[in-house]
């Protein structure tokens, strides 16, 4: 039989072993990690490198000034009388944008209320699977859906409404940030204390009451940043606008005409046969470029409102 002095070291080797393995398998997870991150950041800064070093090849073209950029009227660099105004794109895409705001906000806003406030349990969860569905159809999907059923349907009730429109895809737009907007409102109104809903009861305030003065007040840092969220999913939506919205750069408010947004030109002039480094393709990157800008500023925006107005309970 041996001896507790022989067992020990036997032990103490397994054990150190043990650990050694241990030790490895989490320094090979880390390196991973890191090489995932690393990966990350590096395709950031890649992205962002293209993006700039275009986009002042194009603006250091003779032809191309930032002024007649930001000022004109007339998109057309395609063609062969090129004029480089990106003021159409700008007021197609935030005219779709706007559409699906008026629709997709109230509607999400409500249907956060009923799921925090009224709804049970069960009901909560199986409206919130019916809203990832809607939130997991395929944008294309949604393009076609507008071109061929909505836009047939509106022809009918305004008069001179094109096949290609902002209309219907602002509609359909609504509808595919609606559950952007549902759930992010509803977790930050379930994220409000239940001592404040229970202060709001005590003061003799009926369930309207407390959602219009209580819940919403204190949820809204969430609420914000779920609208300027689904704002910037709809400004960078580019199937359902390509698709039902035409690619007509024109610049008007009327939301019967064609249009085309920054989305659906890059589109258009990713498909065409444009030679690299000419002004047409350059203009590819100007336009992602200024897409790029105006969702950043979003996202910035949102931060400051998140932190200006956000309640922190103890």
């Amino acid at each position: 039989m041996q001896s507790r002095e022989s067992v020990q070291p036997v032990r103490s080797l397994g054990a150190l072993r043990l650990s050694r393995a241990e030790n490895a398998r989490e320094r090979l997870v880390m390196g991973l990690l890191l090489a995932c991150a690393v990966i990350t950041i590096l395709t950031t800064v890649a992205v962002v490198f293209v993006l700039a070093r275009e986009t002042i090849g194009f603006f250091l073209d003779p032809a191309v000034t930032l002024w007649a950029f930001l000022t004109d009227r007339t998109w057309t660099p395609l063609f062969s009388n090129q004029t480089l105004g990106i003021a159409p794109l700008l007021v197609g895409t935030f005219l779709v944008t706007g559409i699906a705001l008026v629709v997709g906000v109230p509607m999400g806003l409500a249907s956060a209320v009923y799921l925090s406030e009224f709804a049970d349990d069960n009901l909560r969860r199986r409206t919130t699977s019916v809203l990832e569905v809607l939130a997991g159809i395929p944008t294309v999907v949604l393009g076609y859906f507008a071109l061929l059923f909505v836009t047939p349907l509106l022809q009918k009730v305004v008069p001179g409404l094109n096949l290609f429109n902002p209309l219907s895809a602002g509609l359909v737009m609504g509808f595919m940030i609606l559950p952007t907007v549902s759930s992010i409102s509803t977790d930050a109104m379930q994220a409000v204390p239940r001592s404040l809903r229970e202060a709001g009861y005590g003061l003799g305030g009926t369930k309207i009451d407390l959602v219009m003065r209580v819940v919403l007040p204190a949820a809204l840092s969430g609420i914000v940043a779920s609208i300027i969220l689904a704002m910037s999913r709809a400004v960078g939506e580019t199937m359902i606008v390509s698709l039902a919205a035409g690619q007509r750069p024109l610049l008007t408010i009327d939301p019967r005409e064609t249009i085309a947004t920054m989305t659906s030109f890059i589109v258009q002039a990713a498909t065409g046969d444009q030679p690299a480094g000419t002004l047409a393709s350059r203009s590819l990157y100007a336009v992602a470029a200024t897409l790029f800008t105006v969702t950043l500023l979003l996202n910035v925006i949102s931060q400051a409102i998140v932190r200006r107005f956000r309640e922190r309970y103890e």
